[in-house]
């Protein structure tokens, strides 16, 4: 048994991967699922459809690669980090949608802490910042608005977790409520220094402690598969071996496994991460500490910045605007033209992330002439995602002080050369692209991997990262810092928005 399962549970797509003991990718299979807008800057997901996504694909990439369950070493988990669900251990059934990360509804609630004064507490803690996008606040508005959930919750019966720990509860046949540190981390109740649930944090956002699942590391078996939704699948009997949240995932496959190395994630948003080893970095730029993996009991953290609307603004061009009839259709349309026209997008359509941290911004679409099409406006759109990305880039130099030689690329965006291209201008440094940049998935095969013995070490897997093509930086310095003038004017019209 030298191959793993990769189960990738994303924002619009669940995703399953198996890889071989070479770490090649031996077969894929792929799912977009429903996308749920009840109220402006709210996003739910349905919880049976993430399950039903998931298994799917599980079962498909196993007959696409002529496996069964016995040939599987174990199953590696990750997945889109923050977004909360809640279910009846009982029945096992959710009591109301998942409120995904983008979601903005208790941004008024987080705004009350902050005016408490609580946020150097949450940050000294947990390493993030009082904000809608973690599961804290969510947590908290599912108690106070579903019926009966407070009263349940105070009667230990009712579990939450994030998406992993839906898929572990679901894949053991309830038997077992489990996360990892990663995903922990991202929840605003866990203490990152002591590596456990904080009962001051739960007191502050009324939520009791018996929701909460067991923490496990990364690497290591968590449980055993079994009961009808896993044998469904045809993956029941296997250990799930590795778990982590889709970023941190994404820095170990990439290797980043010295500190000072950095890594971005182009996926429906963008994710930028820089191991900074065996303690956690105490931000000045606002921008986040957390987890990155916990392995044999020894954690490594990272520095993280957040984009909240990555490659989903080329989504909203194909889904809302009609701009395009698949994702892959914007390189060609944005290369159809030499520049933007002078067109700037902010995607801002669910708040902006580092280094700005305003749940009140809104998407604006500025320097609109009588001459603009819609090909200026998809390379503003791919533009948008690379201006964001150096702003992270910004605050992290900022903040560690570290001068980053090259920024290393994964996620279904990084494939748009054009996109790269214009990232490596706009930073100044090499963008690197590795031959395999699922490394999402391929970061949960591996934790997986290491703790069943495919593979023995962080050497052994560090030697398996290869360059598939390096965008070197064409831009001059005083078109780049002018065109980062630009965008700034354009974020300042975007924030504060929906006040």
């Amino acid at each position: 048994m030298t191959h793993i399962l990769a189960l990738d549970q994303g924002t619009t797509s669940s995703r399953a991967i198996v890889f071989d003991a070479d770490a090649n990718p031996v077969a894929t299979a792929q799912r977009e699922f429903r996308q749920i807008y009840p109220h402006s800057g709210w996003v739910e997901h349905d919880p049976r459809d993430i399950l039903t996504s998931q298994f799917a694909v599980a079962k498909e990439a196993l007959a696409k690669a002529g496996l069964a369950r016995g040939d599987i070493a174990a199953i590696g988990i990750t997945n889109q980090r923050e977004t909360t669900l809640v279910w009846d251990r009982a029945t096992g059934e959710p009591i109301c949608n998942a409120i995904v990360w983008q979601d903005r509804r208790t941004a008024a609630f987080c705004e009350r802490l902050r005016a408490d004064g609580l946020e150097a507490l949450f940050a000294r803690k947990t390493g993030l910042l009082i904000d809608p996008y973690f599961s804290g606040a969510k947590v908290r508005w599912i108690l106070d608005h579903v019926a009966g959930a407070r009263a349940k919750a105070e009667a230990g019966r009712l579990a939450f977790g994030t998406v992993n720990s839906w898929l572990i509860w679901r894949l053991t046949d309830g038997r077992v409520h489990a996360t990892d540190a990663s995903n922990a981390s991202r929840t605003l109740f866990y203490d990152i220094h002591r590596g456990d649930w904080d009962d001051e944090l739960l007191r502050v956002l009324d939520v009791p402690r018996a929701m909460m699942p067991s923490v496990h590391p990364s690497s290591g078996v968590v449980a055993e598969t079994a009961g009808a939704t896993a044998a469904a699948a045809g993956i029941d009997g296997i250990a799930i071996a590795g778990v982590a949240g889709d970023q941190q995932a994404a820095l170990f496959g990439q290797s980043c496994f010295v500190p000072g190395m950095v890594k971005n994630t182009y996926g429906t948003g963008c994710f930028m991460l820089m191991n900074t080893g065996a303690a956690p970095a105490q931000s000045k730029a606002r921008l986040l500490s957390t987890v990155a993996w916990d392995i044999d009991g020894a954690r490594t953290y990272a520095i993280e910045g957040s984009v909240f609307v990555g490659g989903a603004v080329v989504q909203w061009l194909r889904d809302e605007l009609g701009m395009i009839a698949a994702s892959s259709d914007v390189e060609a349309l944005a290369s159809s033209v030499p520049d933007a026209g002078g067109v700037v997008l902010v995607p801002a359509f669910t708040g902006l992330g580092t280094p700005h941290w305003d749940p009140y911004a809104r998407g604006a679409l500025l320097g609109i002439t009588r001459g603009t099409t819609k090909a200026h406006i998809a390379r503003a759109a791919l533009e948008a995602i690379a201006f964001q990305v150096r702003d992270v880039l910004d605050a992290m130099r900022a903040d560690t002080g570290i001068a980053i030689a090259e920024l290393r690329v994964d996620g279904g965006a990084s494939v748009n050369n054009l996109l790269m291209q214009f990232q490596a201008d706009l930073l100044g440094v090499p963008v690197v692209r590795p031959t395999i940049t699922e490394t999402t998935a391929l970061g949960a095969a591996y934790l997986a991997g290491l703790a069943v013995g495919v593979w023995k070490d962080l050497a052994e897997i560090a030697a398996k990262w290869k360059v598939e093509r390096v965008f070197e930086p064409a831009m001059s310095a005083s078109t780049r810092d002018a065109r980062m003038a630009t965008w700034a004017r354009a974020v300042e019209r975007a924030r504060g928005w929906a006040v």
